[in-house]
């Protein structure tokens, strides 16, 4: 078994309800969630004209390898209505494999941990909810290292 931790997002639609169906389906086809971070509002990064994004990191445990993982998020993703037309476009929903243990990764279709974590506070702060101590495999710096350092300006609000 091994723990990863997933960011959800969702600009489309019922928000929440996307979350919490991809949380639903998660748990059903990868494994236990053992952690949620709060779910936060941000406005959209990269691709600015779209409506804001909730979001969310999870700790999963899991018995898939992280190839595995990944087809099933992206089988998980299309179930949902996801469908890959436009780069950081508008998603009912996306889920990232932000960690997956202490591996590293680095192939055609698979990077682990996640490449832009650290230029990106909506995903940051939901990991400070989870794992503020969590040591970046390669960069060798703390979740919480990581947001003091990062110079995204972006407002990371949670919801109530």
């Amino acid at each position: 078994m091994e723990t990863c931790i997933l960011h959800l997002g969702s600009n489309v639609g019922n928000r929440a309800n996307h979350i919490d169906l991809a949380e639903i389906m998660i748990s059903k086809r990868i494994g236990d969630i053992t952690a949620k971070s709060k779910v936060y509002e941000t406005e959209a990064w990269g691709k600015t004209d779209q409506d804001p994004f909730y979001n969310r990191a999870i700790s999963v445990l899991t018995s898939r390898t992280a190839e595995a993982l990944l087809e099933e998020i992206h089988i998980i993703e299309s179930k949902m209505g996801r469908i890959r037309s436009e780069k950081w476009g508008p998603r009912v929903i996306d889920i990232d494999i932000i960690f997956y243990g202490q591996e590293i990764i680095n192939n055609d279709h698979l990077i682990i941990p996640h490449s832009e974590l650290s230029n990106r506070n909506f995903v940051l702060t939901p990991l400070m909810d989870i794992c503020p101590d969590y040591i970046h495999p390669i960069m060798d710096k703390s979740v919480t290292e990581l947001q003091a350092a990062c110079a995204d300006q972006l407002e990371v609000n949670p919801i109530k």
